[in-house]
This record gives C-alpha cells, sequence and structure tokens, in this order.
C-alpha cells in the first residue's frame, strides 16, 4: 500500500493530464480572496490551475511546489515557481498580500505551515486554504463506489466511501490557524456550483485523483474499464468548494 509521500509525489507522474482534467475553481471565490491585495503567493502550485484564475483576476502569483514535474509545467504557463516544500521555503524577506493552497494544504504540516504563512503575510493580509469537493446523487455514488470495492483493491481509500472527504481536513486546517495567534479567527467558505462532464472527461479525470496512477497498470484499467460502465454518456457532477481563511493582524 502506497505511504502519504508516495501519494503526494505522484501527482506528477502525469502532470499534463492533472492540468487538463483536474475542475478549476468558482470565479465568486477568486474574486474574493483576490480582493485582499495582489502579490500572491500559491502553496502547492502544481501546474498552475489556481494560479491562472488569479493572475487572471489581477495578482501577481509566486509558486512553492516541491514535485519538479508539477513545476515546470506551472512554468510554461508563465509562472515563476521555487522548488522546496512550503515548510522548508526561504522567503529571503519577501511579503505578501495573500497566501493560497489549492487542494495541496493537507499535504503541508499545519502548524509549521501556519507560522510560515503568518511571517510572511502584511498586516491585514489573507490565508486562504481551498478544496473542490464532489458531490454526485446517491445512486452515481453508489455505483462509483462498488467499482472502487470490487476491482480496486490496492487503492488506500474509496473515494466514495464519504459524503464530504474534505470536511475533516476542513476543521483541522482550522485548528491550525487558530493555535497561531498570529491570525483572526479563521471563517469558513462554502461555494456551490456544478460542472458537466462526458463519459470521457470524467474517465479522463479519474486518474489524477490522489494515488491511482500508483494502481498496477491493470487494476488502474479494470478501474476504468468498471467505471465506464456506469458513468453516464452526459451529466452534471455538483461540487462544493471548502474555504477556511483568516487574516493576519
Amino acid at each position: 500500500m502506497p505511504t502519504k509521500k508516495e501519494i503526494a509525489e505522484s501527482f506528477g507522474l502525469d502532470a499534463d493530464r492533472y492540468d487538463r482534467a483536474r475542475p478549476r475553481y468558482p470565479q465568486a471565490m477568486v474574486e474574493r480572496i483576490a480582493a485582499s491585495g495582489r502579490d500572491l503567493l500559491d502553496v502547492g502550485i502544481g501546474t498552475g490551475i489556481a494560479a491562472r484564475q488569479f493572475r487572471d483576476a489581477g495578482c501577481r502569483v509566486l509558486g512553492v511546489e516541491p514535485d519538479p514535474r508539477m513545476a515546470e509545467t506551472a512554468r510554461r504557463h508563465g509562472f515563476g515557481v521555487e522548488e522546496t516544500r512550503f515548510e522548508d521555503w526561504e522567503p529571503g524577506g519577501r511579503t505578501f498580500d495573500v497566501v493560497v493552497a489549492a487542494q495541496a494544504w493537507h499535504w503541508v504540516d499545519p502548524a509549521a505551515g501556519a507560522a510560515k504563512a503568518a511571517g510572511i503575510l502584511r498586516p491585514g493580509g489573507r490565508i486562504a486554504l481551498f478544496w473542490n469537493t464532489w458531490q454526485p446523487g446517491p445512486e452515481l455514488a453508489a455505483a462509483f463506489g462498488d467499482v472502487y470495492r470490487r476491482v480496486a483493491p490496492s487503492l488506500p481509500f474509496n473515494p466514495w466511501a464519504m459524503a464530504d472527504p474534505y470536511a475533516t481536513v476542513g476543521d483541522r486546517t482550522a485548528d491550525g490557524l487558530t493555535g497561531n495567534k498570529t491570525f483572526t479567527e479563521p471563517e469558513q467558505w462554502r461555494y456551490g456550483w456544478e460542472h458537466e462532464y462526458t463519459r470521457t472527461d470524467w474517465l479522463d479525470l479519474v486518474p489524477t485523483a490522489g494515488g491511482h496512477q500508483l494502481l498496477p497498470p491493470a487494476e488502474l484499467a479494470a478501474l476504468l474499464d468498471g467505471l465506464r460502465e456506469v458513468t453516464p454518456a452526459r451529466f452534471a457532477m455538483p461540487y462544493t468548494t471548502v474555504v477556511v481563511t483568516a487574516t493576519a493582524a
């Protein structure tokens, strides 16, 4: 069974697919965060999916990313990226109006990450940590979950086993910020939205989920075949984007 570190390092195995298939973020959320200032640090910038949205909203974005394959894709999109874990990153006296992490903060040590962010945010600056979580109807979730149980025993988790997989992550993240007295009391924002998928688009997305690229090839192929049988030709997937945010004193 893969370790947490191996899962964290697996996303870059197919960075182009990740960049192509992963869902984007609600524009209302992007604009609300960008209103806090224009100098933005993206922790775990990945391939630059969220960074592009913030750049389009008028922000100057610098990325920190430990995976060189993901970092190279972000650079191709025009971003400066410094390759290191955020906990080890040296800001060199630089400060920012906003620190964000899109789908990435659960890979960061919450106490060390909060302390690092507190040290680089200008007074009144905002930290905003957010995740997309899908919420399919019960019949589709049950069908997906059954396929995973039958054909993907090597995966360390079933992504359809809980209704809101990032709820506990959000709570732990808020606790980490609360423990750092530099920040105001954290808030949680939620944005509901939908994305329409074709079957082909959905199956393109599946291998980008955590740990999937580490499955034995035959097992991943069986998983995709099983999902192909139960995935509608076209369907709307409900999402909720969960944001944990606070401001610096």
